[in-house]
């Protein structure tokens, strides 16, 4: 019996002058309440950058909201189906900039940015001799997914990318250089500054993995795993192809690809783990998350403080 997926998620940013951030940040969020949009938006001078859920006719109105306003000619949206909502809120709020690499002299993707390639010509390149593909996003996001013989930085935010291509730059000089990261937007202005710190032969995949995923040329090719995105769903498919999970469980480093939040709302760490570990281990990524007194899995599944003994007791541990 087929499902009929009612609803769609819009992935999207854009690039353009928004003269007063907070106003238009108020005026949209009335807007998108007034259609029942759901998800979480963030307006800047330097422009928008959004990921919104709801039904087709309400992510139709919003398409076409956004592309009657001249600030925002040319902008592209990546359209996922969807069963339901991918938030449960909406969120419309003023930032200093969309993506932050804490530049003293930030860069401006108008006037410096890397080469775009389109899916097609991003997986011809990867194949090509002297290149390297460099992951824009931060580790949790690697961990789940990621192109073939990428690089992993070593970085928890994106600001941090700078410094760690700065401690590594011989692995870039004299390639090819290719980067990439969930839609695009991030790229935008990595692949920039690379260019500005004196890298010459630099691209970006358009449209970042979401497009990638969905274009019929490519087809995902050379990926592997799931694409983590920043919504309930967490993670989706890519590879058309072929599929290899790469996730490891946090709790026995088996193969998985199912995120969750630690149960220490003090840590909230993102952790891969399977529904069994996660029950195993109360939710808590360490020993000391597990025991915390608000640990949000105990009173979620109604756990008493015996069955709480009992479940550490399996697992080597001592309720303290």
């Amino acid at each position: 019996m087929e499902t009929t997926l009612n609803y769609r998620v819009l992935l999207y940013y854009f690039y353009t002058t928004i003269e007063d951030p907070e106003a238009f940040a108020a005026e949209h969020l009335a807007y998108c309440k007034s259609i029942e949009l759901k998800g979480r938006i963030l307006v800047a001078s330097e422009g928008i950058n959004g990921t919104v859920s709801g039904t087709v006719e309400q992510t139709d109105a919003y398409m076409a909201h956004m592309k009657a306003d001249p600030r925002f000619d040319g902008i592209v949206f990546k359209i996922d189906d969807s069963e339901q909502h991918a938030f449960k809120k909406m969120h419309v709020r003023p930032r200093p900039e969309l993506v932050n690499l804490s530049l003293e002299d930030d860069v401006n993707p108008h006037e410096i940015t890397g080469n775009y390639l389109e899916p097609a010509e991003f997986l011809e390149k990867m194949q090509e001799e002297n290149t390297v593909i460099v992951d824009a996003r931060n580790t949790y996001e690697f961990d789940v997914g990621h192109f073939k013989g990428a690089i992993r930085p070593d970085i928890e935010t994106f600001r941090d990318l700078p410094d760690w291509i700065r401690d590594n730059k011989e692995l870039l000089e004299g390639k090819q250089i290719l980067t990439y990261c969930t839609g695009g937007i991030r790229c935008e202005k990595f692949s920039g500054w690379l260019k500005r710190e004196g890298f010459e032969d630099v691209s970006q995949l358009h449209g970042g993995i979401v497009t990638y995923g969905k274009d019929p040329v490519a087809k995902g090719q050379l990926w592997d795993g799931q694409c983590y995105v920043f919504d309930e769903r967490l993670t989706v498919p890519v590879n058309q192809v072929e599929h290899v999970i790469v996730g490891r469980d946090h709790f026995d480093g088996e193969p998985c690809e199912r995120y969750i939040n630690c149960s220490n709302p003090e840590c909230n760490k993102q952790i891969i783990a399977s529904k069994e570990n996660e029950d195993k281990h109360l939710g808590g990524c360490t020993h000391e998350c597990r025991i915390h007194p608000r640990n949000r899995y105990i009173p979620r599944n109604g756990l008493t403080e015996a069955e709480v003994k009992e479940r550490l007791a399996q697992i080597g541990e001592v309720f303290a």
